[in-house]
């Protein structure tokens, strides 16, 4: 099937740099979104304004492109399926979607395919499982950037907690002492082609990412095991489009799966310029059915460090964004949202390492990510 007009459910920046990828490959971008200030907006072919959940609305996105992917998890598959039935293809299928969307019915899933992840349970069930204190409560839907998600110390706070939650689904898993925690990006086309990019290192405090490092100091063992987990997993689903795959590493060097997110992600950004091919632009190959490409580094290595909101205000930063931009090797990405709030990532920086007789080792490579990342982030919050 040719493809030439994509449509995207939702119109935040992961479409604002999925159009960008669009507009090189001669692909139109329809988008579906409520907001007239979303980032996709200005960049767009066709907008049609409504909320992502609206099914009206989705069959008018649908006869207007030749197939329909999504920017987050925030749907519903019941509006879908209906469209899905008579003929509207979406990327991933909904089939793929559906176990997926809910934190426990994924966490159920990967553990039957024999994937290694934690171990977890529902609230009702968690005297059936040997765990100690801390653990994780999860709200099953739409949690994201750390909401949804709590580290409770004590019975008694797990109680509080999950009253405040009531009514809300939830799980709970056991808390993972990580070494680290890592993400890989992963794609399946259309034609059954797969793709990995390569192992990359997440910095999460508050389970908020702060950036992402990529330093290739990850042993080769725990790289062929993450990229056979992500081939498996792809296959299995028989997924056509890019997921986001986060794990911990233990320092018993176990690996375990901790959330899949089916679609381009925030740990993937550090493609658009250290990438010969962008995760946005790979998404698009992908459904499209045009060759992957490849995911190998143009350089010998990156650092992805998101910004940030650190107050409310209308402002655009410009004079921080051009002292990040002196940075050498740096691309700064601002997605030009017009309300920022603490927390809400409003842009992202991109620092590609420059060869030198110091980056050559792995470990003066990762120590000086890691002085780049810090570097951009006394600039932006100072």
């Amino acid at each position: 099937m040719k493809v030439k007009r994509v449509g995207v459910i939702g119109g935040g920046q992961l479409a604002w740099m999925m159009a960008k990828a669009a507009q090189r490959l001669g692909f139109d971008l329809i988008i579906q979104t409520p907001r007239k200030d979303d980032p996709a907006v200005s960049i767009a072919t066709e907008v049609i304004f409504a909320p992502i959940s609206d099914g009206a609305a989705t069959i008018e996105l649908a006869a207007h492109c030749d197939v329909i992917t999504f920017e987050n998890e925030f749907i519903d598959l019941e509006v879908l399926k209906p469209l899905e039935d008579k003929g509207v293809r979406f990327c991933p299928s909904l089939e793929v979607l559906t176990p997926l969307l809910d934190k426990y019915k994924q966490r159920s899933y990967l553990q039957h395919i024999g994937l290694p992840v934690p171990k977890f349970t529902t609230l009702e069930n968690l005297s059936s499982l040997d765990f100690s204190f801390p653990v994780v409560l999860k709200v099953r839907r739409h949690g994201y950037d750390g909401q949804g998600t709590f580290i409770v110390q004590t019975p008694e706070e797990l109680e509080t907690t999950a009253k405040s939650l009531e009514g809300i689904g939830v799980m709970v898993e056991e808390f993972v002492p990580f070494e680290r925690e890592l993400a890989v990006m992963a794609v399946r086309s259309v034609t059954g082609e797969v793709a990995v990019y390569p192992l990359v290192e997440t910095y999460q405090p508050d389970q908020v990412c702060r950036w992402v490092l990529v330093s290739g100091d990850i042993s080769t063992e725990v790289q062929t095991e993450v990229k056979q987990i992500a081939i498996n997993l792809l296959t299995r689903l028989e997924v056509v489009g890019i997921l986001g795959i986060e794990l911990f590493l233990t320092p018993q060097s176990q690996v375990l799966v901790n959330e899949i997110a089916p679609r381009t992600h925030n740990s993937g950004h550090y493609t658009l310029d250290a990438c010969e091919i962008s995760q946005f632009e790979m998404q698009l190959r992908a459904l499209s059915g045009l060759p992957l490409g490849s995911t190998e580094l143009n350089c010998l290595g990156a650092v992805m460090v998101n910004l940030l909101g650190y107050q409310y205000s209308r402002q655009d930063y410009l004079e921080k964004r051009q002292k990040l931009s002196e940075i050498s090797g740096s691309y700064v990405h601002w997605y030009g949202k017009t309300n920022v709030r603490p927390g809400r990532k409003i842009g992202h920086v991109t620092v590609l390492l420059e060869e030198t007789e110091m980056t050559l080792s792995l470990k003066n490579r990762q120590q000086q990510l890691l002085e780049i990342a810090q570097q951009v982030e006394s600039i932006w919050y100072n």
